[in-house]
């Protein structure tokens, strides 16, 4: 086995593409948390867009309308959450554990039902394309990258330098003053809450229409829930979170690289199971250290009620 240069390279553009969807649905979440709702559906968000937007690229034959309809689902969902959390003020958790079973049994069902085959549509990538990407002497890279950088910084930006940004995390810390003097609780929540289902809705889009070219029941492969822990490793900073993304896109990336290689293959049995379990050692560790140092908004999870 080498590893060179050329390794280097490789493995970094595989790293980062896996970065992208924790890194999108991490600071989506972390701006929705920062107004004081949480969302534990986040699987379920990405897992039933990503099959939406197979469908609606596969229907109109545009990737680039697949992943906007995989956004709008995830609009949808967060609609929901909000309907439940925000407006009617029920249990946050609970909420969110609902999306999570629907989409586990959604998914499949709907595969059948639409392709009439069992758990992966199609069986190769799109027969209308992959969307553009940047070439590098490696691989090529996705603009979803850069895209997601660029989102991380801007969603720091409005959180700390903006009114705006101040309204949704005085929502998050303490409801009753903010509710004094003159914000909107509950408007500031639900938008807080749409935008972030809708960055989980575009990852679970990017995954299907970008990196795996097609619908599998299980393709968000528990990044949800690693989503989840990046909130909790960055502190609820988004550009933490970007870095908190990044450890476990490099972790994915490298494990992938190793799985195929021939040594490693033939040294390790079954090195995809192995290796594939270390994105999430990783990711236990590095929040197990993180956690005892990270606060929460205060108000994150409870409804709030004028009285």
């Amino acid at each position: 086995m080498s590893f060179d240069v050329t390794s280097v390279g490789a493995i970094s553009v595989i790293s980062l593409d896996f970065m992208v969807p924790i890194a999108m649905t991490a600071v989506g979440e972390i701006f929705a948390e920062k107004a004081g709702v949480v969302n534990i559906g986040l699987e379920g968000v990405m897992l039933t867009s990503a099959w939406f937007a197979v469908l609606i690229a596969w229907t109109v034959n545009d990737p680039y309308l697949g992943l906007i309809g995989g956004m709008a689902m995830g609009v949808a969902f967060g609609a929901l959450h909000s309907v439940i959390s925000v407006w009617l003020k029920g249990d946050q958790i609970i909420s969110g554990v609902g999306i999570n079973l629907f989409a586990l049994g959604f998914v499949p069902f709907a595969t059948f039902a639409v392709w009439h085959v069992s758990g992966v549509y199609p069986p190769v990538s799109f027969s209308f394309g992959r969307i553009a990407e940047i070439s590098t002497p490696w691989a090529p890279l996705s603009y979803f990258v850069p895209m997601s950088v660029v989102i991380a910084i801007l969603f720091w930006y409005v959180l700390y330098r903006t009114k705006w940004g101040f309204q949704i995390r005085a929502t998050g810390e303490n409801p009753e003053a903010a509710d004094a003097v003159g914000i909107d609780v509950e408007k500031t929540r639900i938008i807080a809450v749409l935008i972030g289902s809708a960055l989980a809705g575009l990852a679970g889009a990017y995954l299907s229409i970008d990196v795996v070219g097609q619908i599998t029941k299980d393709i968000s492969a528990g990044r949800g829930f690693i989503a989840l822990a990046t909130v909790v490793f960055s502190g609820w900073n988004p550009l933490v979170g970007l870095l908190g993304a990044l450890v476990f896109g490099y972790s994915e990336g490298t494990a992938t690289w190793l799985a195929g290689v021939p040594e490693v293959r033939s040294a390790i049995p079954h090195a995809d199971y192995l290796l594939g379990a270390i994105p999430y050692i990783a990711t236990l560790v590095v929040v197990a250290v993180a956690i005892g140092r990270s606060r929460p908004p205060k108000a994150v999870g409870i409804p709030y009620k004028r009285e």
